[in-house]
């Protein structure tokens, strides 16, 4: 009943910049931490970045100073700024939201989801 939906993958050369969006819909009480995650062919899923409801960040070290991630929360959605991308950067990169549900006419908490977002590829090539 929640879900994720990434944007703003795509093509970009060493050295551009992207924005990826992901934004949350469903029923929804509230959304506690949120961040981004990476695969790149042949690794591990690794943590880029996250960010609390309050807005604390936590960044990879390979991305620190050149990534920047926010949220928004009035409308249930985190950004990934991705500045001087270089070709190691080449993933699919993945939202991951701590989630609490609800139900009934007055959305009433009922439980603690972990959603995925099903991925959005960015690929940095010459």
């Amino acid at each position: 009943q929640v879900q994720l939906v990434e944007s703003g993958g795509g093509l970009v050369q060493p050295g551009g910049s992207l924005r990826l969006s992901c934004a949350a819909s469903g029923s929804i009480f509230s959304i506690n931490g949120m961040g981004w995650y990476r695969q790149a062919p042949g690794k591990e899923r690794e943590l880029v970045a996250s960010i609390t409801r309050e807005g604390n960040t936590n960044y990879a070290d390979s991305v620190k100073g050149r990534f920047t991630i926010s949220r928004d929360n009035a409308k249930n959605t985190v950004y990934l700024q991705m500045n001087n991308l270089n070709l190691e950067d080449t993933a699919v990169y993945y939202c991951n939201a701590e989630v609490i549900s609800c139900s009934g006419s007055w959305c009433y908490p009922d439980g603690n989801l972990e959603v995925w977002g099903q991925g959005t590829l960015v690929t940095v090539s010459f």
